[in-house]
């Protein structure tokens, strides 16, 4: 295990002021891409190696669990993402766990116990924001933690529902350390500059009290007129969606010259919709393409293979719209509704990750010319002018509002009747703005003490390379049940008797609680009861 971790001159900044600051909590604002997990998973060695204690990590989703815990396992830490309240204690060789927003404010009291004295790192922090019952689970939870990192990729606002351990200023959360977009951009070899192709159209449709309407993207609207106006535009049975699509898979091509491996996300309105853009895909423009659902009980497999494969497409609803890590995304399509300020930065989040030894690395993100994601757009793509053009430091004034998304009622009632796309809109961006002559950026390393693992876990670790600790016990628990099944088979004992005697001979209370080591040595016990029984 290496001794030493490399960070971004920003991450070296970011744990300097975290070590300095001392106080219980600490917000880092980065923008997506930028590495907040290794930052944080460097401060938490730090912080280890001055006080020993747990580790509890809040994520999002259930996916990002499991990229917390493979993260941690190259820094030497090792954090359970599948424990559970009625798992019971923490087993001693794990320093912590993974959990969800979800899980805590369904187990609040449950946690609170294992976070006591804790390190607590809160990720994409703004989304204890999305209810309230979540942000008091989280002051239940995490009140008696030592010490508490909250992380997200984008400044955020209270929205009258202030998140717990956030400070605020005028409704906006306060940093203590922020690193923009274009701060990115102009450090070099952290992230991509991401380009806008917008698309506009003549969209023809029913509104749930009957009438009939027809507009173009540049017709001012109300807000209800609006989204029905944009929704009309992503039907799949329009021609508006196939014509972007279809451009999309071109630049991809293109792409994929240069970077075999390259890659594509398309961001659907729900699952139907998802489908209906795979379809289209495949049907029209013959690429295959991979869907991934929240339904799916193997969504957080299939983004982990398409991370690592080289296919072309991939279609998702919001599993894929934060903290997923596929650095070989290049080309994007916005196809949903939610046009919030919030979601927007978190989608092109997807499209940004620097990847080292390609030159180019422009990134495209194709938009319907809607006027409120036109005024996203305009916000990043400002900062990457001024990143790539100038290199001056400006902060670009002014976050806009959150936009309301679409509501939900009466869309029984209302039918998309044509959407044609149109050309380019006038003022999109430019396809060829000049790249500076290097991007890469410079590194720093810092020393970090790791403890070298007892032998039999060292032994184990080299001999199934690549698993995290969790994995590793999963495959040890996995063998001890079969044992234990082909010891009840020879005997006529019952399962329970056979696993009571296992446990007995070897030492172990609960196997939920039990070392990689115990378990390594309850299976070798039962491997050798089994030899004497054939004999």
């Amino acid at each position: 295990m290496s001794r030493s971790v490399r960070l971004r001159p920003w991450q070296h900044a970011a744990l300097a002021r975290f070590r300095a600051e001392g106080r219980a909590d600490f917000l880092a604002v980065a923008t997506p891409g930028a590495g907040k997990t290794t930052f944080a998973l460097a401060a938490l060695r730090t912080a280890l190696a001055e006080r020993p204690a747990r580790i509890v990590v809040v994520a999002p989703t259930a996916h990002l669990r499991v990229q917390w815990a493979q993260a941690a396992t190259r820094l030497g830490l090792h954090l359970d993402p599948a424990w559970t309240p009625a798992d019971g204690g923490l087993a001693p060789d794990m320093h912590g766990v993974v959990t969800t927003y979800q899980q805590v404010a369904a187990s609040a009291d449950a946690i609170a116990p294992l976070a006591r004295g804790a390190y607590v790192v809160l990720d994409e922090v703004h989304h204890a924001g999305e209810d309230q019952a979540w942000g008091e689970s989280l002051r239940t939870a995490f009140s008696a933690a030592a010490r508490r990192l909250s992380l997200s990729g984008t400044p955020f606002r209270s929205d009258t529902r202030a998140i717990p351990f956030v400070r605020y200023e005028a409704d906006e959360a306060l940093p203590d350390y922020e690193y923009g977009y274009g701060d990115a951009l102009r450090d070099g070899g952290v992230v991509r500059p991401v380009y806008f192709p917008r698309t506009g159209g003549r969209m023809e449709w029913s509104a749930p009290d009957g009438e009939i309407h027809s507009a173009t993207f540049d017709d001012p609207l109300a807000a209800g007129l609006a989204n029905q106006r944009l929704r009309t535009a992503l039907s799949a049975s329009g021609e508006w969606l196939p014509a972007v699509l279809g451009e999309a898979v071109d630049r991809l091509r293109q792409v994929r010259r240069t970077q075999p491996d390259a890659g594509g996300l398309a961001i659907a309105i729900d699952q139907e919709h998802a489908r209906e853009i795979a379809g289209i895909l495949r049907g029209r423009f013959r690429t295959d393409a991979i869907i991934v659902t929240s339904d799916d009980p193997e969504a957080s497999a299939r983004i982990a293979s398409f991370a690592a494969g080289s296919d072309p497409w991939l279609v998702a609803v919001r599993m894929v719209s934060e903290g997923v890590d596929i650095p070989r995304l290049r080309v994007g399509v916005y196809a949903t509704t939610v046009t919030t300020d919030l979601f927007f930065r978190q989608a092109v989040g997807r499209f940004v990750r620097w990847v080292p030894g390609i030159r180019d690395q422009r990134a495209w993100v194709y938009l319907p010319d809607d006027p409120r994601l036109r005024i996203r757009a305009a916000g990043i793509a400002e900062q990457r002018r001024h990143s790539l053009r100038r290199d001056e430091r400006e902060d670009p004034d002014g976050r806009t509002p959150f936009a309301a998304t679409e509501p939900a009622e009466q869309l029984s009632l209302f039918q998309a009747l044509s959407a044609v796309a149109l050309d380019g809109a006038p003022g999109g961006e430019p396809w060829d703005e000049p790249l500076p002559a290097s991007l890469e950026g410079t590194d720093t390393a810092i020393e970090i003490e790791l403890a070298p693992p007892p032998p039999v876990a060292a032994a184990l670790a080299a001999e199934h390379p690549g698993l995290t600790r969790r994995q590793l016990k999963d495959k040890l628990r996995a063998a001890n049940s079969q044992a234990a099944r082909d010891i009840a088979w020879v005997t006529g004992l019952s399962h329970a008797a056979v696993n009571a005697e296992l446990n007995r001979r070897s030492g172990v209370d609960r196997i939920p609680e039990a070392t990689a080591e115990q378990l390594h040595g309850r299976l070798e016990v039962a491997r050798g009861w089994l030899e004497k029984l054939r004999r």
